[in-house]
């Protein structure tokens, strides 16, 4: 691919606002794998490899199972996941692909259920969070590490 554009220097007050709303994240108490399954999740769907190439690294180091990463593509097929993670897993999907129905009621009601809405909160916005990511580094051609 062709060397795009640095936004971290051509926009760099945006690119900041960016690092901040993920640091903020990254502290906000989220459980970690929690973080990384959504990250994981939504660069799949994205097809953004250096996003998926670092998250799936970071999993690993953080004690995720190569099993589980493997598998995350097919998650509604196994039984790896907890009830709790197969929510996050839904709610990463629709909302990463928005134009289709957006965060169904079903869902949501099933995250209300497991989560209190702090946590909720934080789920979305680390879906938005990566989404937001991808589209820098699918944009930019944001060559791998």
């Amino acid at each position: 691919m062709k060397k795009r554009i640095d936004l971290s220097s051509v926009s760099s007050a945006a690119y900041k606002r960016i690092i901040a709303l993920d640091t903020t994240i990254q502290n906000s108490g989220l459980d970690k794998t929690h973080l990384e399954l959504i990250k994981i999740r939504a660069s799949q769907i994205n097809g953004c490899a250096y996003c998926l190439n670092l998250h799936t690294r970071d999993a690993v180091n953080q004690g995720e199972t190569t099993q589980r990463i493997f598998l995350l593509n097919a998650w509604k097929e196994t039984e790896l996941f907890t009830e709790e993670e197969r929510t996050i897993l839904a709610m990463t999907e629709e909302i990463t692909l928005i134009s289709k129905n957006g965060l169904s009621e079903d869902n949501y009601q099933m995250a209300a259920q497991l989560f209190p809405e702090e946590y909720i909160g934080l789920i979305i916005m680390a879906i938005i969070t990566i989404n937001a990511w991808n589209r820098v580094a699918i944009s930019t051609h944001k060559p791998l590490d």
